[in-house]
C-alpha cells in the first residue's frame, strides 16, 4: 500500500467511525448497519486491499459541508494514480447532490473536468469548463484548461479567442503565444494553397509578437517559393533583429537568396558582421565556404583557424579538418581522416535543438515542445557542440 493512500485511509476510516457514533440517535439498526461497514473496511484496510476499504468509506459518508473535501482528496488521489473512473464516478455523485453549495459545485465540476481530461474525454470536459467560465473563482483556470483543449484538438480559432479572454483575466500577456495559433493557421491555409489567407495570417503573428521569428520564415518561404528572393531577404534578415539564437535557420535559405540575386559579395560581407556580433557557428560555416569560393582554401582556412582560437566548436574543427584534407599529402591525410570520422560520429549523435524550460533535446525544430507543451522555448544548442 502507498504511503499517500495510507495516510489518506486512515483518517477516513476514523471519520467514519465517528460519523457511525454521531448517527447512534437513527436507531439500532441503523448504528449495527453503520458499524458493519465501518469494521468492513477496516478489515479491507488491514488485510492491504486499500481499494476495496475506500470503496467502503466513500459510500458511508454522506456528501455534506463536513465531508466535501473527504471525497474531493480521495477522488484526486485516484485521478493521480490513474484510476478515472473512480475519479469520475466520485465526482459525478457529489454533482449530482442537490444540497451542494454554488461554489463546492463548482469545484466538484472542475474536477470531474480535469478526469475528462485524464480520460482523453475532451468534448466532455469542454462543456464543463465551458461552464465554469463566467465564475469568478474558475474561470480563469477554467479558461488555461480550454486553451490546452484547443491546442490539443487543433482549433487554432478558438485558442485565440481563449487566449485573449484569459490574457483579460489574469492581466499576463498572451502576444507570443496567440502569434504561433496565427502561424498553425497560416500553415493550414499554406496546405490548402491559399496563399492569401496565409499572408494575412502572418501578418496578424507579426501584429500580436513583433519578434515572432516562425512568422518571418514562413514569409520568407513563402516569398521565395513566389520568385520574390527581394521580398524573402527582408523576412528572413528580421530574425536577428527578432531572435538571434535562431540565425542557423535563415543561413541556408540567404545563401538561396543572394545567389538568386548575384549579390554573393554582400552576403559574404553580411556573414561576417553576423559572426562577429553573434558568434553563430553555422553563420561562420557558411561565411568560410563563400570565402574558399572568393578568395581562395587559405584565406578560409586562417578565418577558421582564428575563430577556433576564442570559440571552440566540434563543428568548426570538423569544418577545418575538411579543409586541411583537401591540400593535405597521403601521410596526412589517413590520420586527418580518422579525426573526421570520430568529428563525424559525435555531431551525428548529438541533439540540435534543446527546450530552455523543460531540457528536451532532439534533431528537429519544434516550435511547440512535445514534452513541456510550452511555445517558442525550443532552440538552437549554442556551444562547443552546437550552432
Amino acid at each position: 500500500m502507498g504511503i499517500e493512500l495510507l495516510f489518506l485511509l486512515l483518517p477516513v476510516a476514523a471519520f467514519s467511525g465517528w460519523m457511525a457514533g454521531r448517527r447512534s440517535g437513527r436507531g439500532a439498526t441503523t448504528v449495527r448497519s453503520l458499524s458493519s461497514d465501518y469494521f468492513k473496511g477496516l478489515n479491507f484496510l488491514l488485510n492491504e486491499q486499500p481499494d476495496k476499504a475506500i470503496e467502503v468509506f466513500v459510500q458511508m459518508l454522506e456528501v455534506d459541508n463536513e465531508t466535501i473535501d473527504t471525497h474531493l482528496a480521495i477522488a484526486n488521489l485516484f485521478r493521480r494514480r490513474g484510476e478515472v473512473d473512480r475519479a469520475i464516478r466520485i465526482h459525478q455523485n457529489l454533482i449530482a447532490r442537490p444540497t451542494l453549495g454554488r461554489d463546492q459545485r463548482n469545484q466538484a465540476l472542475f474536477e470531474l473536468g480535469r478526469d475528462y481530461m485524464r480520460a482523453g474525454l475532451l468534448d466532455r470536459a469542454e462543456s464543463l469548463f465551458q461552464e465554469l467560465v463566467p465564475d469568478s473563482r474558475y474561470g480563469q483556470q477554467a479558461l488555461s484548461q480550454l486553451l490546452d483543449i484547443f491546442e490539443q484538438e487543433k482549433e487554432w480559432d478558438q485558442a485565440i479567442s481563449a487566449a485573449k479572454r484569459l490574457e483579460s483575466k489574469q492581466g499576463t500577456a498572451m502576444g507570443s503565444v496567440v502569434a504561433h495559433y496565427y502561424c498553425e493557421l497560416a500553415e493550414t491555409a499554406l496546405a490548402r494553397s491559399d496563399r492569401l489567407a496565409a499572408r494575412k495570417l502572418l501578418k496578424g503573428a507579426l501584429s500580436e509578437d513583433r519578434a515572432c521569428v516562425r512568422a518571418s520564415l514562413l514569409e520568407g518561404q513563402m516569398a521565395i517559393q513566389e520568385g520574390n528572393h527581394k521580398a524573402a531577404l527582408k523576412s528572413f534578415q528580421r530574425v536577428e533583429l527578432q531572435s538571434p539564437a535562431y540565425l542557423s535557420e535563415i543561413v541556408s535559405p540567404l545563401l538561396l537568396c543572394y545567389r538568386a540575386l548575384g549579390r554573393t559579395g554582400e552576403l559574404l560581407d553580411y556573414f561576417g558582421q553576423l559572426s562577429r556580433e553573434h558568434g553563430n557557428m553555422s553563420v561562420l560555416l557558411a561565411e568560410s565556404r563563400l570565402l574558399e569560393e572568393e578568395q581562395g582554401h587559405e584565406a578560409a582556412v586562417a578565418h577558421i583557424t582564428e575563430f577556433l582560437r576564442t570559440r571552440p566548436s566540434v563543428r568548426g574543427l570538423s569544418r577545418l579538418i575538411e579543409l586541411k584534407l583537401e591540400h593535405s599529402d597521403a601521410s596526412v591525410r589517413e590520420d586527418l581522416g580518422v579525426l573526421q570520422d570520430l568529428t563525424a560520429q559525435l555531431l551525428g549523435s548529438s541533439a540540435v535543438y534543446k527546450c530552455e524550460a523543460c531540457g528536451f533535446s532532439g534533431k528537429a525544430l519544434h516550435w511547440h515542445c512535445p514534452s513541456c507543451k510550452q511555445w517558442n522555448t525550443v532552440k538552437p544548442i549554442v556551444g562547443i557542440e552546437g550552432a
